[in-house]
């Protein structure tokens, strides 16, 4: 579904992606690992339209969608969630969902005055799918609570939930359990194998949390020093001499010698 070549982005003389090449299957949920400064998360932002390549190729479903920007991307169905949440903190959780579909009648000034009764119905179909979308990631008991009071974890499932509001068709996530309980991590775990089971969602996501990783995912994809190290199973590429080593430092790799 999706298909980077030889991707390189350059910040100066820092080759923060450095001639990564992978792919990503339709309808799989991939894992993206790797140690810090790795460039798993400005691949993200190349591959979202966020930052522009210095040189290589990015294509969806065989069509090149290299340097689109995040909106017309947001409208192939290619979505990206940050590492620190992004919601409109005095809004409440349902208005937060209802703001996502793009092209709403409400949008325009000459609309609100002569298209009341359109907006009204767009509205109440939109809570509708809100309230949808909060029963689904069991978290309606929060519909009406200020998004800038929930909790870390929480923060995230809105996030997952505003891509429920639109047609996405890959979503890719960026360290989706940091700053999240464990009971939490497994409340968006359970939402993603089920969007993805039960709704096609293809997923790409960075996390260290192996744990959760190897729940997951399959294939996982290891990155170092800008570009891809190793790919297969969890349990493969945990058990690849180059990534225990790249990745989990090679004190470990000589303590499992020993």
């Amino acid at each position: 579904m999706i298909e980077v070549r030889d991707l390189h982005r350059h910040f100066g003389g820092f080759h923060a992606v450095d001639g990564a090449s992978l792919s990503i299957d339709k309808g799989t949920i991939t894992g993206l690992i790797g140690p810090n400064g790795a460039g798993k998360s400005t691949l993200f932002n190349v591959i979202a339209g966020v930052l522009p390549p210095t040189s290589g190729q990015v294509l969806m479903e065989g069509e090149e969608i290299t340097g689109l920007k995040p909106h017309e991307l947001f409208d192939r169905g290619l979505l990206r969630t940050f590492q620190i949440a992004h919601e409109f903190h005095s809004m409440t959780v349902r208005e937060n969902l209802m703001m996502v579909p793009p092209g709403q009648t409400g949008e325009t000034l000459w609309n609100t005055w002569f298209s009341r009764k359109q907006i009204a119905a767009e509205e109440a179909a939109l809570r509708d799918k809100a309230d949808e979308v909060l029963d689904f990631l069991t978290i309606s008991h929060l519909a009406d609570e200020r998004a800038g009071n929930l909790s870390g974890g929480q923060k995230k499932l809105l996030e997952l939930g505003r891509t429920m509001m639109v047609d996405a068709r890959v979503v890719f996530l960026d360290e989706v359990g940091a700053g999240v309980n464990r009971t939490l991590l497994g409340t968006i775990g359970d939402a993603i194998v089920r969007l993805n089971k039960e709704r096609g969602y293809t997923f790409c996501l960075i996390e260290h949390d192996m744990d959760f990783i190897g729940r997951l995912c399959d294939p996982v994809i290891v990155m170092a020093e800008g570009h891809v190290l190793a790919e297969g199973s969890a349990e493969e590429v945990m058990a690849n001499e180059q990534v225990i080593e790249a990745y989990l430092g090679t004190g470990l790799k000589n303590k499992g010698a020993a």
